[in-house]
């Protein structure tokens, strides 16, 4: 029986109802951050939505719904801070951007006393390419990284990343529009793959291509004739290791994948 099946019946049983039925004194307290007329929200599930101190609250605020964005559609980064009414603070803008995962909106993590956990971090597009901001609330510098992020290691020094192009193009909704994938008419290329950037000096250097990455043993039968590329980068909690799906499309077929784990170093 699949899950529409199963809720049909369910419902007509009278027991879906009763699954979701509790006690409002069993629940605890809650309050809406943000109001119209735009729509907010955070993503991704991974990112660190809240500061260290628990007073701000980061999200990402839209004017449209409904529909897939548009180069030009720019979404605004900002902040609620819960000790003042939950006033919403502006901190940029952004056009590298999905509704499934932001922009990689984040703070940046690592030790307080290198002013990481008052850094916010988000993706933009700037000219020909992807970029990262990085903005100071205690200075009020702003940087701009010649690459975008995708995760953060735990000491907020550097960070691994994909190339959004090439996601975009295979799976639509995961990238950003904007740019088209230089590297289109290729399987696996040996330019882009999983790359790490330093988040100081912001230079960055590919890890594993995607021709490596293809390469590697076992390999399965639909992988030939397939377009490779890499999602769902994820640095371990304690910096060691790192972990990233690796995807193939056939031709005309659907999605592979494996999960690769690499040392961080």
């Amino acid at each position: 029986m699949d899950r529409r099946t199963l809720l049909k019946h369910t419902a007509l049983l009278g027991v879906l109802p009763d699954l979701f039925r509790s006690s409002s004194r069993e629940l605890p307290p809650v309050r809406q951050l943000t109001r119209g007329p735009g729509h907010h929200w955070f993503g991704y599930y991974d990112k660190h939505e809240f500061d260290p101190a628990d007073r701000y609250v980061l999200g990402m605020q839209t004017f449209f719904e409904g529909r897939t964005p548009r180069a030009e559609d720019r979404l605004v980064i900002g902040m609620v801070d819960l000790e003042d009414h939950d006033r919403w603070i502006n901190l940029g803008t952004s056009s590298a951007w999905g509704w499934q995962q932001g922009c990689m909106l984040q703070w940046r993590p690592g030790p307080a006393g290198a002013g990481h956990g008052r850094q916010v971090l988000w993706n933009d597009r700037e000219g020909d390419r992807y970029v990262s901001r990085l903005v100071d609330l205690d200075s009020g510098e702003r940087r701009t990284l010649p690459h975008p992020l995708y995760s953060v290691a735990p000491d907020g020094r550097s960070a691994v990343s994909a190339d959004f192009r090439r996601i975009q193009e295979l799976r639509p909704g995961y990238g950003y529009v904007g740019l088209a994938d230089p590297h289109r008419a290729e399987l696996a290329p040996e330019g882009t793959g999983v790359f790490r950037v330093d988040l100081d000096s912001g230079e960055r250097s590919l890890l594993f291509s995607l021709a490596e990455i293809a390469a590697i043993e076992p390999r399965s039968a639909d992988m030939d004739g397939a377009k490779h590329y890499v999602n769902h980068l994820l640095a371990d909690p304690v910096g060691e290791r790192f972990l990233f799906l690796h995807r193939w499309r056939p031709n005309g077929g659907r999605d592979g994948f494996r999960t690769r784990m690499f040392s961080a170093g």
